[in-house]
């Protein structure tokens, strides 16, 4: 994808390890357009560690075809489910690994954060985000996808856009995997705790 001087691409991840969204957009000064939004989908592959990699190879291939300016990732929900929640930590982490090898600069949003953006709501449906997008990017119903993993990352690259003409983001940036370690250090010393017996 050739890009025009002053252009800025912004890709948006949702993570997922069943359907994984990614959306595209295209900014000039303070307007912005959608160029691509779809999903990997991963769940006729039953091996963990094959979807990750799948991740990996589909992300790098995405950020080698519209070359990216900077990525903007959702972060991982803290829900009750502890399983759910290092299922999408390793899948947000692969996405962010792909990023990294590409030298493109990583800003993290919590999904309230980018509903609020979006909507007004923090709380706010998938299904009002995605329409709040179509208005404001002027989307046809025909190019609104059927999994709404789609919309939510392009909510989140939208989000980056109206976050970035702002002089505090909110955002947590990512210049490099050792950069990215030492602002996670309560997550990354979490995992490598040894499990008890009561545990195994």
């Amino acid at each position: 994808m050739a890009k025009v001087k002053g252009e800025r691409i912004i890709m948006g991840i949702d993570p997922g390890t069943n359907v994984m969204g990614y959306g595209i957009i295209k900014v000039n000064g303070n307007k912005a357009e959608m160029v691509a939004m779809g999903v990997i989908d991963m769940m006729k592959m039953s091996d963990p560690y094959l979807r990750l990699g799948h991740i990996f190879e589909r992300v790098d291939g995405l950020i080698g075809a519209y070359l990216p300016d900077e990525l903007a990732i959702e972060a991982p929900f803290f829900g009750k489910n502890v399983q759910s929640m290092l299922k999408l930590g390793r899948a947000q982490g692969v996405a962010i690994a792909a990023a990294i090898r590409r030298d493109v600069p990583i800003h993290e949003y919590a999904p309230m954060k980018i509903k609020m953006a979006l909507t007004g709501n923090g709380n706010a449906s998938k299904e009002q985000v995605a329409g709040m997008l179509q208005r404001i990017l002027k989307l046809d119903a025909t190019e609104m996808p059927k999994y709404m993993d789609a919309t939510d990352a392009l909510a989140a690259a939208y989000c980056h856009f109206m976050q970035s003409n702002r002089p505090d983001t909110g955002a947590k940036h990512f210049s490099s995997w050792k950069d990215f370690a030492l602002k996670n250090k309560s997550k990354v010393s979490g995992m490598e705790k040894a499990p008890t017996k009561k545990e195994k």
